[in-house]
């Protein structure tokens, strides 16, 4: 099954700001639909896209393989009829996915969309991919370090901030875990790369 098969249609090209957002773990009900696991717990980018860009699953497992599963015969991208979120997962129908073994043939599937695509984010809202590789200082101006990821407490989100390891460092990189929340974060300026945050370099 090849999205450019049906009804004509070329596959979009693989946009060059395209984010993993998600995996296809399994077919959902009988008529094609596909059961999506989001890699964030709020997935608007999955929900709002029109088109998602399909990567094969990374290494071909046995039963995959007996499905006589590979990269070939995977879509390169599928056009997003609907999507809605059930619990924890993201279901969606394709109208290139027509019954469940079409969706069952697309298992373990990575799932990119465009970074252009995701909705707007409100002026005190970022997206962690937007946090990603910023540079965090503290009031004084002194350098914390690099934004790596950001973890997920639940009530509020957490930086991963990796100091900056220069050519004579030593020993392991101290990760800080700095809360991003109004009590510790002063200002985020994307043009800029940088945060400006209340914490001390030795906390």
């Amino acid at each position: 099954m090849r999205a450019a098969d049906v009804a004509g249609v070329q596959d979009p090209a693989w946009p060059t700001d395209a984010l993993e957002v998600g995996r296809i773990v399994d077919a959902w009900g009988i008529k094609g639909w596909l059961k999506v696991q989001p890699f964030s717990s709020d997935p608007q980018a999955l929900l709002a896209a029109h088109c998602w860009f399909v990567h094969p699953p990374d290494g071909a497992s046995p039963a995959a393989r007996t499905r006589g599963l590979d990269a070939s015969r995977f879509p390169t991208s599928l056009e997003i009829a609907e999507a809605r979120q059930h619990g924890d997962f993201i279901v969606a129908t394709s109208p290139a996915v027509i019954d469940r073994n079409a969706a069952e043939a697309l298992r373990g599937a990575r799932l990119f969309v465009s970074r252009a695509s995701f909705p707007a984010s409100s002026e005190d809202e970022f997206y962690w991919v937007d946090l990603i590789g910023l540079t965090v200082v503290n009031r004084d101006g002194l350098q914390l370090g690099t934004v790596v990821g950001l973890l997920d407490t639940g009530p509020h989100s957490v930086l991963r901030v990796h100091p900056e390891s220069g050519p004579g460092a030593e020993g392991p990189v101290e990760e800080r875990l700095i809360p991003f929340v109004a009590a510790y974060v002063d200002t985020v300026d994307l043009a800029g790369r940088r945060i400006t945050v209340d914490w001390g370099v030795d906390f």
